[in-house]
């Protein structure tokens, strides 16, 4: 007897699930039902469909339910909402715009219905000004609105993926766009100093960003909508796009016995098997674990399609693991690459693990053959050498490095198996010591003790009565600009001026990005010195001081 299998909401989860089951199993009954029109459509694409970047809408349309019949024989049911769930009795209540409200039962059953936008009860948030950006009916509101004569002006609310992409988007479309996030920072995934790479893009471009600073209340206007902030600033625009977070769509299951985490996520052991005997969850609403096995909550495609996959394999037998996620994005900001994966520092101090910090600025490729571009990258790991985590940008090559350490980290690597990488090579696509490479060298010198290392945030405890700041770059380097209180002697001289240095004090050296600070460490240490190098060097110390304001 065929199995009878419920999936609840498509896009990534529960399309893949569905084709999953059906390649496993020619003869089970598959029903999915989804509450909108659209059943499996490129979310992360719609930004770029409304800055006009996917020029056809037919392009964001992975799958229609007549393809899904043709080729998976699938029993596709859209405008079809599932409005309750008994897991008792085994089936589901569905109200449908074609057949009214029905049941329908289940031998398995697979929710996958996504997250929502949220909208906090801040007066005036119901405007017809203010859009959200979850599915294709919301793209098209958007995109109907931006195409028309004298819309000039948005405001973003929220610095997350979602806000960063529409602020790009819609500048791209010429609008003035101005950015609002609550938080210090834009993009929460990347810590501070590195996070300030994209701010320093998007103000370049034209984005106006107010960081620190929430909003107290929306005012329709006679042209457009006013956003009051808590500091009491005011800021007008043609039209405000909200994306300040998702919350789980799981409203429909609060009664069910489905075991629900703080904030309302399906709670999935390593199966993606929820308490309830024959129910499964992936995507957006599920609690999951990371790679350390702590609970955690990762609403990202990639994440959501292997969770599919796995529901559908272990409904068929397969007995599939989820190991955990870990967490790897990436962003494109205007001319700028954002790419992160593992823990941040934020985390690793909240959950008390830890861990050393390096930085380092490579080329994207060979320095002698034309278009080389510096990489600003952060590694994370512990004593051990085990990688934690790491963040990057640039304009090029960010993405196959961040790839090459999140592989690293997903198989339990260290510091030495990143040193130790045999990557391609050729002047055009890297450099005979890959970017890769050199941030496992310089993380194999600090645990080695070769070399001791501080960071910009150690500059604020220095002591002049017993630290040194010296600062070993060229003298147009120095005067061009340096850290307050430096010493300047340029590596090149350093041998023959050694004598100009208190050796009762330990010396903290810096150059442009590490690499001249680290010879100049050697030379001192080998001469009687104490002596730390500044990881990621003026780069790193100049970008953590900047500011948008």
């Amino acid at each position: 007897m065929s199995n009878k299998i419920l999936i609840v909401g498509g896009v990534a989860g529960g399309a893949s699930a569905a084709a999953r089951l059906r390649r496993l199993d020619e003869n089970a009954e598959i029903v999915m039902f989804e509450r909108g029109a659209y059943i499996s459509f490129a979310n992360c694409g719609l930004p770029y469909y409304i800055g006009e970047t996917i020029k056809e809408r037919s392009k964001l349309m992975v799958q229609t339910p007549e393809n899904l019949k043709a080729r998976f024989n699938i029993d596709v049911r859209i405008n079809s909402e599932v409005i309750e769930v008994d897991t008792q009795a085994k089936k589901v209540r569905v109200n449908s715009a074609d057949q009214g409200t029905y049941e329908e039962s289940y031998d398995y059953l697979i929710l996958s219905p996504g997250a929502k936008p949220i909208k906090p009860p801040i007066p005036g948030i119901d405007s017809e000004f203010i859009f959200t950006v979850r599915n294709i009916p919301d793209t098209d509101r958007i995109k109907s609105y931006v195409d028309q004569e004298g819309t000039r002006s948005a405001i973003v609310i929220g610095g997350g993926f979602i806000g960063i992409e529409m602020a790009e988007s819609l500048r791209e479309r010429g609008l003035d766009v101005s950015l609002i996030e609550a938080a210090p920072h834009i993009l929460a995934p990347f810590d501070s100093e590195m996070v300030a790479f994209a701010e320093k893009e998007m103000t370049d471009h034209g984005v106006k960003l107010v960081l620190g600073d929430g909003v107290e209340a929306f005012h329709e206007k006679e042209q457009g909508i006013e956003v009051s902030l808590n500091s009491g600033l005011h800021l007008s625009a043609d039209l405000v796009i909200l994306a300040i977070g998702v919350t789980p769509d799981t409203g429909f299951i609060k009664s069910s016995g489905i075991e629900l985490g703080a904030r309302g996520h399906i709670i999935v052991g390593e199966y993606m098997q929820t308490n309830c005997d024959g129910v499964y969850a992936v995507g957006d609403a599920v609690e999951t674990t990371d790679l350390d096995g702590q609970r955690t909550t990762v609403p990202l495609a990639g994440p959501a399609n292997k969770q599919g996959r796995i529901a559908a394999d272990n409904i068929s037998g397969l007995n599939t693991k989820y190991k955990g996620t870990q967490g790897t994005s990436i962003i494109k900001v205007f001319g700028l690459t954002g790419a992160s994966t593992g823990f941040n520092e934020r985390t690793l101090q909240r959950m008390n693990i830890p861990y050393r910090t390096i930085y380092v600025h490579p080329n994207s490729h060979a320095g002698y053959y034309p278009g080389a571009k510096a990489i600003a990258m952060k590694l994370l790991f512990n004593d051990e050498g085990k990688i934690l985590g790491a963040q990057a940008f640039g304009s090029e090559g960010v993405d196959k490095r961040i790839d090459v350490i999140a592989t690293v980290l997903r198989l339990k690597g260290t510091v030495d198996d990143l040193a130790e990488l045999e990557l391609a090579y050729a002047p055009p696509f890297s450099s005979a010591k890959d970017p890769v490479n050199m941030a496992g060298y310089l993380a194999q010198n600090v645990l080695s003790g070769q070399l001791d290392i501080f960071t910009v945030k150690d500059l604020e405890t220095l002591q002049p009565e017993e630290q040194i700041l010296l600062d070993v770059r060229t003298v147009e380097e120095y005067e061009q600009g340096h850290i307050d209180e430096a010493v300047h002697i340029p590596v090149d001289e350093l041998r023959e001026r050694l004598n100009e240095l208190d050796k009762d004090k330990e010396v903290y050296a810096y150059c442009g990005v590490g690499i001249r600070g680290y010879i100049a460490a050697r030379i001192l240490k080998q001469n009687g010195f104490k002596v730390r190098n500044l990881t990621g060097g003026y780069r790193t110390y100049d970008m953590s001081k900047y500011s948008p304001k």
